[in-house]
Protein backbone atom coordinates (compact mmCIF):
# COMPACT_ATOMS: atom_id res chain seq x y z
CA UNK A 1 0.00 0.00 0.00
CA UNK A 2 1.19 3.62 -0.77
CA UNK A 3 2.40 5.80 1.61
CA UNK A 4 1.37 9.66 0.98
CA UNK A 5 2.61 12.67 2.90
CA UNK A 6 -0.52 15.13 3.35
CA UNK A 7 0.99 18.91 4.41
CA UNK A 8 -1.38 21.36 5.03
CA UNK A 9 -2.08 23.67 7.40
CA UNK A 10 -5.49 24.48 7.22
CA UNK A 11 -7.50 21.50 9.43
CA UNK A 12 -10.61 21.16 7.45
CA UNK A 13 -8.58 20.47 3.74
CA UNK A 14 -6.33 18.68 5.49
CA UNK A 15 -8.86 16.55 7.01
CA UNK A 16 -10.66 16.39 3.13
CA UNK A 17 -7.69 15.05 1.52
CA UNK A 18 -6.62 12.56 4.30
CA UNK A 19 -10.59 11.05 3.93
CA UNK A 20 -10.40 11.12 0.36
CA UNK A 21 -6.84 9.25 0.51
CA UNK A 22 -8.54 7.03 3.36
CA UNK A 23 -11.40 6.02 1.37
CA UNK A 24 -8.91 4.59 -1.30
CA UNK A 25 -7.22 2.56 0.64
CA UNK A 26 -4.11 5.18 1.26
CA UNK A 27 -1.77 4.89 3.80
CA UNK A 28 -1.06 8.48 5.20
CA UNK A 29 0.85 10.99 7.56
CA UNK A 30 -0.39 14.48 8.07
CA UNK A 31 1.52 17.47 8.99
CA UNK A 32 0.30 21.24 9.52
CA UNK A 33 3.60 22.52 7.83
CA UNK A 34 6.52 22.42 5.56
CA UNK A 35 8.74 21.44 8.62
CA UNK A 36 6.86 19.00 10.28
CA UNK A 37 6.65 17.47 6.90
CA UNK A 38 10.44 17.45 5.92
CA UNK A 39 10.87 16.07 9.60
CA UNK A 40 9.02 13.26 8.54
CA UNK A 41 10.33 12.50 5.53
CA UNK A 42 13.69 12.20 7.83
CA UNK A 43 11.91 9.44 9.58
CA UNK A 44 9.46 7.44 7.32
CA UNK A 45 9.68 6.39 4.08
CA UNK A 46 6.92 8.00 1.54
CA UNK A 47 6.03 7.13 -2.38
CA UNK A 48 4.66 10.54 -2.64
CA UNK A 49 3.58 13.97 -1.35
CA UNK A 50 0.85 16.11 -1.57
CA UNK A 51 1.95 19.68 -0.35
CA UNK A 52 0.10 22.58 0.17
CA UNK A 53 1.73 26.48 -1.37
CA UNK A 54 0.66 28.76 1.09
CA UNK A 55 1.98 27.25 4.52
CA UNK A 56 3.06 29.64 7.62
CA UNK A 57 7.20 29.77 8.04
CA UNK A 58 8.83 27.90 4.96
CA UNK A 59 6.00 27.72 1.66
CA UNK A 60 5.51 24.85 -0.18
CA UNK A 61 7.32 25.85 -3.27
CA UNK A 62 10.48 26.10 -0.98
CA UNK A 63 9.45 22.76 0.76
CA UNK A 64 8.74 20.86 -2.50
CA UNK A 65 12.46 22.36 -4.02
CA UNK A 66 13.85 21.08 -0.55
CA UNK A 67 12.45 17.43 -0.87
CA UNK A 68 13.91 17.54 -4.63
CA UNK A 69 16.87 18.63 -4.41
CA UNK A 70 17.57 15.93 -1.45
CA UNK A 71 18.84 12.66 -2.61
CA UNK A 72 17.53 10.49 -0.39
CA UNK A 73 14.15 11.47 -1.72
CA UNK A 74 14.81 11.10 -5.38
CA UNK A 75 11.83 9.92 -7.28
CA UNK A 76 9.18 11.03 -4.88
CA UNK A 77 6.49 12.56 -6.34
CA UNK A 78 5.66 15.83 -5.03
CA UNK A 79 2.23 17.20 -6.04
CA UNK A 80 1.31 20.92 -5.34
CA UNK A 81 -2.39 21.82 -3.64
CA UNK A 82 -3.49 25.31 -4.22
CA UNK A 83 -6.15 27.77 -4.76
CA UNK A 84 -3.57 29.91 -6.96
CA UNK A 85 -4.63 28.74 -10.35
CA UNK A 86 -2.74 31.62 -12.57
CA UNK A 87 -0.14 30.23 -15.29
CA UNK A 88 2.82 32.15 -13.18
CA UNK A 89 1.94 29.72 -10.16
CA UNK A 90 1.65 26.56 -12.15
CA UNK A 91 5.19 27.90 -13.66
CA UNK A 92 6.37 28.48 -9.78
CA UNK A 93 5.44 24.80 -9.37
CA UNK A 94 7.41 23.14 -12.33
CA UNK A 95 10.40 25.30 -11.55
CA UNK A 96 10.84 23.94 -7.81
CA UNK A 97 10.27 19.89 -9.71
CA UNK A 98 6.72 19.78 -8.77
CA UNK A 99 5.59 16.80 -10.69
CA UNK A 100 1.09 18.02 -10.61
CA UNK A 101 -0.13 20.71 -10.28
CA UNK A 102 -3.42 20.35 -8.02
CA UNK A 103 -6.17 23.48 -7.81
CA UNK A 104 -8.57 23.58 -4.82
CA UNK A 105 -10.88 22.62 -4.29
CA UNK A 106 -10.27 19.83 -4.92
CA UNK A 107 -11.95 17.49 -7.56
CA UNK A 108 -11.51 14.00 -5.76
CA UNK A 109 -11.85 12.13 -9.29
CA UNK A 110 -8.91 14.53 -10.69
CA UNK A 111 -6.49 14.27 -7.43
CA UNK A 112 -7.14 10.09 -7.73
CA UNK A 113 -6.44 9.64 -11.15
CA UNK A 114 -3.28 11.57 -10.47
CA UNK A 115 -2.01 9.80 -7.60
CA UNK A 116 -2.91 6.50 -9.42
CA UNK A 117 -0.78 7.35 -12.43
CA UNK A 118 2.29 8.63 -10.37
CA UNK A 119 2.20 5.64 -8.44
CA UNK A 120 2.07 3.39 -11.36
Amino acid sequence: MAKILVVDDNPDNRDLICDILEDADYDFVEAADAELGLASMESEIFDLVLMDVSLPGMNGLDATKNIKDNPQHTGIPVFLLTAHAMQSDIDAGKAVGADSYITKPIDEDKLLAEIEKALD
